[in-house]
């Protein structure tokens, strides 16, 4: 339901997140737009302009309160992960944001955003730092950067596999059981893989 009346400038950008983040959950990312923003909000059409130069820097505040809130919810998922187990439950925290999410997770991932914005970089930076930290302490002397992309890329690609209608989401928990099968499978089938590897080839 739209709001009636004016904002103080102090609050007209919290006014205009908002309003954004409502318009998304309720109509999907082609109904965002500064005008149904500034309609939402109960301003007039040029007053989100104070704030935001044009929809792509709407839609990037509004991916960085997301990554903001995705972190966080991460990070309580386990204090302190240092197991594939511990790393599977994260990665369930992760996969039902995004089915609790689903409008702001794709504009988080899948929408056009400002490439300078300070806000969203700066987010995306505490997400990345997160992740490599958690494989950092979970698997100490690897290559945290790198096993850190693999891991995020794996869960990242189940959460849109979920969305999208690809895997069973009928309840929350075959879900959970789907996201923690995967991640135990990577680690379970990489050192197999690795050992296989390192073997010295037999003459034919």
């Amino acid at each position: 339901m739209a709001q009636t009346g004016s904002y103080h400038h102090g609050d007209l950008r919290a006014a205009s997140l908002r309003a954004a983040r409502e318009l998304l959950e309720e109509n999907g990312s082609g109904a965002l737009s500064l005008r149904a923003v500034a309609r939402r909000a109960g301003v007039s059409p040029t007053a989100p302009y104070r704030h935001y130069a044009d929809r792509d820097a709407l839609v990037s505040a509004v991916a960085a309160e997301g990554y903001r809130e995705l972190t966080q919810a991460l990070a309580a998922a386990h204090p302190a992960p240092r197991t594939p187990d511990d790393l599977a439950e994260v990665a369930v925290v992760y996969v039902r944001f995004a089915l609790e999410h689903p409008a702001l997770f794709r504009a988080m991932f899948a929408e056009p955003c400002d490439p300078s914005s300070e806000e969203r970089v700066a987010a995306t930076e505490v997400i990345t730092e997160y992740v490599q930290a958690i494989v950092r302490d979970a698997f100490p002397g690897t290559d945290a950067p790198a096993l850190a992309t693999t891991v995020w890329a794996l869960v990242h690609g189940l959460a849109f596999l979920h969305l999208d209608g690809k895997l069973d989401t009928s309840t929350p928990e075959i879900v959970a059981e789907q996201v923690r099968a995967a991640v135990q499978a990577l680690f379970t089938v990489a050192p197999a893989l690795s050992g296989r590897a390192a073997e010295p080839s037999r003459p034919v």
